[in-house]
């Protein structure tokens, strides 16, 4: 049962970042659906590598600035590991980061 609610985050992590492709000028995802999977699961890599060396504040779950900076910063080197499929300019991770951080008090992507 713990595989099954972790391909559902990815699943609804995906699906948040094409919304935000969507919504947010200077992010563009490629590769549709698959791209954006593997886009999730960079960002969350990233994220969980930051969150390790820096600590749990500051998680994006924490809602501070210091979470959403670092939410802004995770996206925007994802971009560098898969250039193929993510393009990111530093307004478009400002305002992906944001936009991720609404959806997410609404659908959280987390497992709980």
């Amino acid at each position: 049962m713990q595989w099954l609610g972790v391909i559902i985050r990815f699943v609804v992590s995906a699906l948040v970042l094409i919304v935000v492709s969507w919504l947010s000028p200077g992010f563009v995802i490629s590769g549709g659906f698959a791209g954006a999977l593997i886009a999730a699961v960079v960002i969350a890599v990233l994220g969980y590598v930051a969150e390790a060396l820096l600590g749990e504040r500051i998680s994006p779950q924490s809602r501070g600035l210091v979470g959403f900076i670092t939410a802004a910063v995770v996206i925007y080197l994802a971009q560098f590991i898969i250039p193929s499929l993510l393009s990111v300019s530093i307004v478009g991770a400002l305002i992906a980061a944001f936009i991720i951080g609404l959806i997410d008090a609404f659908v959280p992507t987390a497992l709980r």
